[in-house]
């Protein structure tokens, strides 16, 4: 009852409320971003949701487009710019797929949406991810977020799928809350990002 007819009611209740209320700041970050990476404030990109189906998903851009001499992009770390960090450090930059959710691509709650490129690599249990919306927060990411294995991450996904409640979502909303005002789990060891996702040795399991 609660997944097929009020998780989405809540979903896009709670995101038009806190869209309205951090309007201001989701202002002064967009202006900011526009003037620190010359005139980009947005990332885009195409991540599959639910059953798969291919979205794209915005989110505040933390690294500027910077390049080496042969034209290929510089290291994460040396793009970053102070606002950038900043951001990427408080979650802020996650705040535009609120947007995402108003849209229906999204939920508040649920695995957070990887790369197009990962879906061939995925096990049969670890598709199991794909069952219902992708998060801006999930299990995963209030059990250890950027800290813990690919294999862990798919491992809190797939559990959160299978124990899907009204009060899993409020838990794990509350955590993330708290983890961000921490700023616990941000990245992984000295990497910008979490490394790649490389597949499973038997992807039949």
């Amino acid at each position: 009852m609660y997944t097929r007819f009020f998780k989405g009611f809540f979903d896009v209740l709670i995101a038009a409320l806190v869209l309205l209320v951090f309007s201001p700041l989701f202002l002064i970050i967009w202006v900011s971003l526009s003037i620190a990476n010359n005139g980009s404030a947005f990332f885009y990109q195409q991540r599959p949701g639910k059953e798969k189906k291919v979205f794209k998903i915005l989110k505040f851009k933390s690294m500027n487009d910077k390049k080496d001499k042969d034209g290929n992009l510089l290291p994460d770390y040396q793009r970053m710019t102070a606002i950038g960090k900043f951001i990427r450090n408080t979650s802020l930059d996650e705040l535009p797929q609120l947007l995402n959710v108003l849209k229906g691509d999204m939920s508040l709650v649920g695995p957070r949406p990887l790369l197009v490129s990962y879906l061939p690599l995925y096990s049969v249990e670890q598709n199991k991810r794909h069952l219902v919306k992708p998060g801006i927060t999930g299990w995963a990411q209030v059990n250890g977020r950027n800290t813990i294995s690919w294999d862990k991450k798919f491992e809190y996904d797939v559990w959160y799928v299978e124990h899907l409640s009204f009060l899993l979502d409020v838990k794990i909303f509350f955590m993330t809350l708290k983890k961000v005002f921490k700023r616990a789990d941000i990245s992984a060891s000295d990497n910008t990002t979490m490394e790649r996702f490389v597949g499973n040795e038997n992807p039949n399991l």
